[in-house]
């Protein structure tokens, strides 16, 4: 795993070994390419962090903040040491349920990445139907913002009340999705 461009491109970066799929550098690459030059200066929430790769990216590329969220001691050090090696300024970790932080956080931010375990079966928890369903989440995302979230190609792109599903694109068998305020 690597941090792609910007700042802190090509610099390689720790994974938790709690962190069962890290999302590829094809992946942040495709995202960040989606986004383009739009990342520069804004604020950035990164849920289930794991390693922080979506929010260092966006940090590499000239984001002003970004707050990383996971539940896991494990990834909060992790995220904390990439932070260091990358000398990247603006990043917060928080070790919190992201359930529980969204309904307690009252920031607002441009981009929201959000990239949870996917539901295989449909006894796991899917948390990004969850996600979508709380109206806390959509109150964090400021106007003309975007969540980007991952999810299986498998997955049918969950829906939630205020939200809009803009674009969708598949990579191997990982669906990335991008969704704004109806």
């Amino acid at each position: 795993m690597r941090i792609i461009a910007g700042k802190a491109g090509r610099l390689a970066i720790k994974v938790p070994k709690a962190v069962a799929r890290p999302t590829t550098d094809f992946v942040r690459q495709a995202v960040f390419s989606i986004l383009g030059p739009q990342v520069e200066g804004t604020t950035v929430l990164d849920l289930f962090a794991g390693s922080g790769a979506l929010g260092l990216e966006a940090l590499s590329r000239g984001a002003a903040s970004c707050v990383f969220v996971d539940e896991h001691r494990q990834a909060e050090t992790v995220i904390r040491e990439n932070l260091a090696k990358a000398r990247l300024e603006g990043g917060r970790v928080v070790r919190s349920d992201v359930h529980a932080w969204v309904s307690r956080d009252i920031g607002r931010y441009d981009l929201i990445f959000a990239d949870p375990p996917y539901a295989k079966t449909s006894l796991d928890r899917d948390h990004l139907k969850e996600l979508l369903a709380k109206p806390a989440l959509l109150e964090r995302l400021a106007d003309g913002g975007y969540l980007i979230a991952e999810c299986s190609t498998s997955t049918r792109s969950p829906e939630g009340p205020g939200w809009v599903l803009t674009e969708r694109r598949e990579y191997g068998s990982s669906a990335i999705l991008l969704y704004q305020a109806a």
